[in-house]
């Protein structure tokens, strides 16, 4: 009598992952294009952002506006990446998302509750890219069953 023991493959982990990288794709792509945008106004000088004095990170608003402008181009780019589940665009990811965080805070006092957004937004990103984890079992155990 012969036994045929089939190995157990889990894929509920590996939807649950690839929906979280799919997530932080869109959530950068999103995070991108809005920074690309404020980028844009902060160059053109627009009215939206309020005038601060004696703020320690002072810079002009038009230096602002390229170091947005750069971060969510960036952004946009590894956002393509992520939508591939590239591990470089994930490490990528959380490094673009971090800072992005850094430049809206220190942004802050030139529009508080944008920056505040942002920074909440960003917070999900690197979130969702530090939680997937592929699952590597999956990996070894598909295919033919094994017999003993």
């Amino acid at each position: 009598m012969t036994a045929t023991h089939s190995a157990h493959v889990q894929t509920t982990g590996r939807p649950w992952a690839e929906g979280l990288t799919v997530f932080a794709a869109v959530m950068l792509m999103i995070a991108g294009v809005l920074d690309i945008l404020r980028g844009v106004m902060a160059i053109a000088e627009d009215d939206v952002f309020v005038a601060t004095r004696n703020y320690v990170f002072e810079f002009d608003l038009t230096s602002w506006g390229w170091i947005h402008l750069v971060l969510g181009a960036i952004a946009v780019i590894v956002s393509f990446g992520l939508f591939q589940s590239s591990l470089w665009a994930r490490v990528a990811g959380v490094a673009i998302a971090g800072l992005i965080i850094i430049a809206n805070f220190l942004s802050l006092p030139y529009s508080p509750v944008w920056s505040i957004v942002m920074i909440a937004f960003s917070g999900f990103i690197i979130w969702a890219l530090c939680v997937v984890r592929p699952d590597e079992s999956a990996d070894s155990s598909e295919g033919a069953p094994r017999n003993a």
